[in-house]
């Protein structure tokens, strides 16, 4: 989460060495690895704090890469507004923004949710695993 805190939105890498973090490449092409860890990481632990480092990333992802239409790459993180690249990955809504919803979706813990929730609503990790295009799918029994 640092290095979206560090910067105005995350690198496409750091490296880390005795000066602490440094961006190493500077591009921002939308990756869904950062929101995808934040799920996992929620479902795992039930810690709040990976639903607020979630609701950052959103907050970055608008705030740096929305435009009419829809959303940018960045050439360098460091200066959003002046390296806007004109494409939008298609990972970006299928897995980030998936992972995203995940994320902030009622995990049907509720007593009144039953009877309201959608399919999305309640992901159970022990149940299902996700592919690589972030689709949950049954695991099978061993």
């Amino acid at each position: 989460l640092k290095m979206y805190t560090k910067s105005n939105i995350g690198p496409e890498a750091v490296r880390f060495g005795s000066d602490g973090m440094r961006i190493s490449r500077a591009q921002n092409y939308q990756r869904p690895e950062t929101a995808e860890t934040m799920y996992i990481l929620w479902k795992v632990t039930n810690d709040q704090k990976w639903r607020e480092a979630g609701w950052t990333v959103f907050q970055k992802f608008v705030t740096h890469l929305k435009v009419p239409g829809g959303f940018v790459s960045l050439s360098d993180v460091r200066i959003p507004e002046m390296s806007r690249i004109d494409r939008m990955e298609s990972f970006l809504l299928a897995e980030a923004f998936k992972y995203l919803y995940l994320l902030f979706s009622d995990d049907g813990d509720d007593e009144d949710s039953s009877s309201s929730s959608s399919s999305f609503d309640h992901v159970d990790l022990h149940r299902f695993v996700f592919n690589t295009e972030a689709h949950p799918l049954p695991r099978v029994p061993s």
